[in-house]
């Protein structure tokens, strides 16, 4: 099934509106929504709206937060969400940690009291536009096992890092670190496949493929999967995400981070208030002038995107570049979306009383 962004756009707009959401914070939040879809990563988009509606309706969500600051200085700020939509708190966050990036020539600003933001790449290529590089992180549903570990004790935890760049298409690193985020098995589970060798181990940490292991009992694995592989990398990289998210601003962290999954129950003696997120900005010419940064990174650009390849591939590709692509490609001919996730859209209209299909 195929829709166009704008109708994708407008129901995701009016279910949000429905829940409570202000006209305004319903439209960035199905921006923010909405580019995961175009942009081909399927797992963050409006398949995750029944996801949080049913947070809301849980009483987990404040559609119409109130968000206010609890600690600034110059360059840094912590912000409270009050229980906001990470839709609606992360871009807010982002807008301040560029707002004294522009006053002070760098900004960070950490997010307490939230939820579930979307793709961390959405927050950072706000950046772009101001010529500064901007960097994202949130922690997430405790499902992840660190390397040796049978207990599920961080998120996917994902890291965005957008770098602007003159004539060629900028860097756009948007990453999970884990071997594959949540939503791509919660895909396969849809799809009724298995996963991969490296992506889930069961409950007593053995290694298997499937799709609904984590469901089951078991974790998602850090990225490189195993030891051999380099998991203990990933394992680095998640918990630098979790204590920049969370320790830093107090939100929750490790296990006590409030799950979006629909099968775990937040516990029941929180260390924080709600996920935690992390943004950066910083001015490109804090360190050199823009234009010049910008002409040596279109010259970084083109020299990978012309390697020599690999028999069998045409390009190199540098972060960001599939995406791009992708969303290039739906804006023009559609969205294309899942049999279930069109079932669980049409039983929000259903409900909320909205026109879907």
């Amino acid at each position: 099934m195929v829709f166009s962004y704008d109708k994708l756009f407008e129901f995701t707009k009016s279910i949000l509106t429905a829940i409570g959401c202000p006209d305004a914070g319903a439209q960035e939040a199905a921006s923010v929504l909405l580019s995961a879809d175009l942009r081909g990563i399927d797992s963050h988009g409006v398949a995750r709206l029944i996801g949080y509606v049913r947070l809301y309706e849980k009483g987990r969500i404040n559609p119409n937060p109130k968000l206010s600051i609890t600690y600034e200085t110059p360059s840094t700020a912590v912000m409270d969400g009050d229980a906001a939509l990470g839709l609606i708190s992360g871009p807010e966050a982002m807008r301040l940690a560029l707002k004294k990036a522009q006053e002070v020539g760098s900004g960070w600003v950490a997010v307490k009291n939230s939820n579930h933001f979307g793709i961390a790449g959405y927050h950072t290529m706000m950046a772009l536009d101001q010529d500064c590089i901007g960097i994202a992180m949130t922690n997430a549903s405790p499902l992840v096992a660190p390397t040796f570990s049978k207990e599920r004790l961080l998120g996917t935890n994902p890291i965005s890092v957008a770098i602007p760049s003159g004539d060629e298409p900028p860097f756009v690193l948007d990453m999970a670190t884990t071997t594959a985020a949540n939503g791509k098995l919660e895909i396969l589970q849809r799809k009724n496949l298995s996963a991969p060798i490296g992506w889930v181990q069961d409950q007593d940490g053995n290694p298997i493929t499937n799709a609904n292991g984590v469901k089951e009992g078991g974790a998602l694995l850090p990225l490189g999967g195993d030891r051999e592989h380099g998991s203990h990398k990933g394992y680095g990289l998640g918990a630098v995400v979790d204590i920049l998210s969370a320790v830093l601003s107090g939100a929750n962290y490790g296990p006590w981070a409030p799950p979006f999954v629909a099968f775990l129950d937040p516990v029941d003696d929180p260390v924080g208030q709600g996920l935690g997120h992390f943004f950066g900005a910083m001015r490109i010419d804090g360190f050199r002038p823009a234009e010049e940064f910008k002409t040596h990174m279109d010259n970084w650009l083109r020299r990978f995107r012309n390697a020599d390849t690999v028999t069998g591939q045409d390009q190199v590709l540098v972060p960001g570049d599939p995406e791009r692509e992708m969303e290039r490609d739906r804006r023009e001919n559609g969205i294309p979306l899942l049999e279930p996730v069109a079932r669980d859209l049409q039983s929000l209209a259903d409900k909320y009383e909205i026109a879907f299909s």
